[in-house]
């Protein structure tokens, strides 16, 4: 998936938890979120905010999705509330690869090529 597929497969499943991403989708994602809060911020605190508030949403959704492709329950991303340990887990869950058989994803071929 491109980086402009990925942003607009984000926005599109704006609050969609159900189904699987795959590692490019998610990772683009966050790759956008960061440089672009990062370079509001240079410009304007309350634009950084504004853009954090409004990807908020599609950033639990895509992590919830990404650990739904690991054969993990997308709630597991609470464990961020959790110092260092629990970001540690969810980073090292999000890197791993798509897990077969998966219970989240009915049909994972279709999920990758859509």
């Amino acid at each position: 998936m491109t980086f402009t597929d990925s942003i607009r497969t984000c926005f599109t499943k704006y609050a969609d938890f159900k189904g699987c991403a795959s590692l490019s989708e998610f990772w683009w994602w966050v790759l956008f979120t960061i440089v672009t809060n990062l370079l509001l911020g240079v410009f304007s605190d309350a634009l950084s905010m504004l853009f954090s508030l409004a990807t908020l949403v599609p950033g639990i959704a895509v992590t919830a999705r990404r650990l739904h492709d690991t054969n993990r329950s997308g709630w597991l991303q609470l464990l961020v509330l959790v110092p260092i340990i629990g970001w540690i887990l969810l980073i090292v869950w999000c890197v791993q690869d798509r897990k077969e058989p998966n219970r989240y994803c009915a049909d994972a071929q279709e999920e990758v090529s859509a």
